[in-house]
């Protein structure tokens, strides 16, 4: 049987290191594949124009299957005076290469699981009402619509003529803003559809099911946001009541999500959501798992393309320092989660053992473990080199 190929996509910064760790772990936990690099990233903007070079689409659409890194992007003016001399003058545009993957095939199902590992000294903790201290594990998987919604794309500053008229065709915009001089407005919208909120909905709904959790909350703002948070929560109900009977479907406002995650984390199984709001719900529930070194996600298509990646940045300053010290764990679960994904369930299996191992004995810990600010010299202080965790894990293994 031919070795699957994965493409992996280290981007910028940090992403190179926490990529090859996360290779050395897949290896020694027995997972064969082949690699094939994928060229994304600030590097390929300031250069070409482009930082998501059309040969790295092509790669996705042969193998499928992309492992990629962290990516760095700026404001629109700071990757215009970045971009190469000769290629000022071509009218380009920085999109984000992440946003554009996304959106070029369909992945529109984003997945980020929240789980504690106990004796992780980041995790999340509060007084009962005798002074004791309580730690709740938190066990959440938060689904996240795509593709749609704020990151749709489609927006504007001083919207073209046609929009702009059209926009006055709204009474609250007439009365809002139809004084304010056209250029200077900045429209971004908000697009949902039936068939891809459907899709997020009752995959959410699918997971419940399949991994015993007793809920799924609905994480949206429907009291005001009523056309695309109304009409999701309104599919919600349909879903739930026609398939799902035996799941409770919570309809929590996106700001009092906030607040109710940090008191009851415990009560919440699956959470679905719009893009942007997705996005913030899965910051949120990582912090009490110990922050974006432990977020791992996956986003894939019906069509098959399926890319994983950890949910943090790029971190540009730690990528210049000799020694690496950032967390690959989050990048690590990312792998797992491409692991379960091709039904290596044993293998993602013994290396999620092999992480909760090294954490909970807490002998090899990263800076961000010991609570320590970022810095070169925090090798010297005791704390693990990005190197040096994936070893751990690798000796459990």
């Amino acid at each position: 049987m031919a070795k699957r190929t994965i493409v992996t996509m280290p981007g910028d910064g940090i992403g190179k290191a926490v990529l090859d760790e996360s290779l050395r772990v897949l290896e020694a936990a027995g997972f064969e594949a082949d690699y094939t690099e994928g060229d994304i990233g600030w590097e390929f903007w300031c250069k070409e124009g482009n930082a998501l070079p059309q040969r790295t689409i092509d790669l996705l659409a042969k193998h499928k299957i992309g492992l990629f890194g962290a990516i760095t992007s700026k404001p629109k003016d700071e990757a215009f005076n970045e971009l190469a001399p000769e290629l000022k003058d071509k009218k380009l545009v920085y999109a984000s290469p992440i946003v554009t993957m996304r959106q070029h095939f369909n992945l529109e199902y984003c997945v980020r699981p929240c789980k504690s590992y106990k004796g992780n000294p980041l995790n999340f903790i509060r007084r009962s009402a005798d002074g004791s201290i309580e730690e709740p594990m938190v066990d959440v998987v938060i689904f996240r619509q795509n593709t749609e919604g704020l990151y749709g794309g489609v927006e504007w500053s001083d919207p073209p003529q046609q929009v702009y008229d059209a926009l006055l065709t709204h009474q609250a915009f007439k009365k809002n803003f139809g004084s304010v001089p056209k250029n200077e407005i900045s429209v971004s919208t908000r697009i949902f559809t039936k068939e891809r909120t459907e899709n997020i909905l009752r995959a959410a709904f699918a997971h419940a099911r399949k991994f015993g959790y007793k809920s799924v909350t609905l994480a949206e703002k429907p009291n005001v946001i009523r056309e695309t948070s109304g009409m999701m929560y309104k599919m919600a109900q349909q879903i739930q009541k026609q398939d799902y009977p035996e799941i409770e479907l919570w309809n929590t406002n996106i700001d009092a999500q906030m607040m109710w995650l940090t008191k009851t984390p415990e009560d919440y199984g699956v959470i679905v959501a719009g893009n942007m709001f997705g996005d913030i719900a899965s910051d949120g529930f990582a912090g009490l798992i110990g922050g974006l070194g432990f977020a791992c996600s996956a986003q894939w298509s019906n069509d098959g393309v399926a890319v994983f990646e950890p949910t943090h940045g790029s971190a540009p300053k730690y990528a210049e320092y000799k020694t690496s010290i950032v967390n690959p764990i989050a990048m690590i679960e990312s792998a797992c989660m491409m692991l379960d994904y091709l039904e290596e369930f044993e293998i993602s299996k013994k290396i999620r053992k092999a992480i909760a191992q090294v954490i909970f004995e807490g002998k090899v810990q990263t800076y961000d473990m010991k609570k320590m600010r970022g810095s070169a010299d925090v090798i010297n202080k005791g704390a693990a080199s990005t190197t040096q965790i994936a070893d751990a894990i690798i000796a459990k293994l």
